[in-house]
């Protein structure tokens, strides 16, 4: 009786154990996919990021939105 109690409770554990493997696998493949699709997300933001930084965007709404243009040779006044 007593070695089958053992036997039992080894059987027990032993399945226990497995469960709890596969729910670690289960939640490693969850994170994996989250990682994917923040890593996505982040790689649109900084795409999105450089478009809006460029240049040429700035330049054109300080011209349009602003009415700011180049100044001009006489405009310019170095200060030393």
């Amino acid at each position: 009786m007593i070695i089958l109690s053992l036997f039992i409770s080894e059987l027990m554990v032993y399945t226990w154990a497995r469960v709890q493997c596969v729910n670690v696998g289960y939640e490693i493949n969850d994170a994996t996919g989250k990682n994917i699709d923040l890593k996505a997300v982040q790689k649109n933001i900084q795409i999105e990021l450089a478009r809006l930084k460029s240049p040429e965007r700035i330049s054109k709404i300080a011209e349009e939105r602003l009415s700011l243009t180049t100044p001009t040779p006489e405009q310019v006044i170095v200060v030393q």
